[in-house]
């Protein structure tokens, strides 16, 4: 007989070590990394208190590492932008925490509310823009850590100028 009921576990599951994954202290999977991003979006109280706003340049504070990984806490007053970049080696996940951000590509132009999520891979280029009238906040986490923030002058993701050392 082969039906679901056919199969039983014998004994306490708990025992079988070898079939139990150990509880990670920092995310390690691009799942992992979504959910960090969430959790600190949820709880206001580890960010809010930390926004500034600049009218001359972005705002940005690196709020937690881990082996391997960085957040930052950015935000944007409206008008400011990033400029067409990517991140590198650096993979990473975008949340609008609070206000809208639009984001810009060679292939789409995508508006991001408040509680909006991009995950993106290596050498994803892109612009980050606040096209509202209100100010707004956005979640990064990158991993691994952002060491580079090539330039891009085109849509078609030309490289503008060799790769510089960025804090966000």
């Amino acid at each position: 007989m082969n039906s679901d009921n056919d199969l039983q576990i014998a004994g306490d599951i708990l025992e079988v070590p070898h079939l139990l994954q150990p509880p990670r202290e920092h995310p390690a999977t691009v799942a992992e990394f979504v959910g960090l991003a969430r959790s600190i979006a949820a709880d206001r109280s580890q960010w809010a208190h930390l926004v500034r706003y600049d009218a001359t340049t972005r705002w940005y504070h690196r709020l937690r590492t881990g082996p391997g990984y960085e957040v930052w806490l950015l935000s944007w007053v409206p008008g400011q932008g990033s400029g067409l970049h990517d991140h590198g080696r650096s993979s990473g996940v975008l949340t609008v925490l609070e206000g809208a951000l639009t984001e810009r590509t060679d292939r789409a132009t995508r508006a991001l509310p408040a509680g909006a999520q991009r995950v993106f891979a290596p050498g994803y280029a892109h612009e980050v823009v606040n096209d509202a009238l209100e100010p707004a906040v956005s979640l990064h986490v990158y991993y691994p850590g952002l060491t580079e923030m090539p330039m891009h002058t085109s849509p078609h993701c030309e490289a503008r100028t060799a790769p510089r050392a960025v804090t966000a």
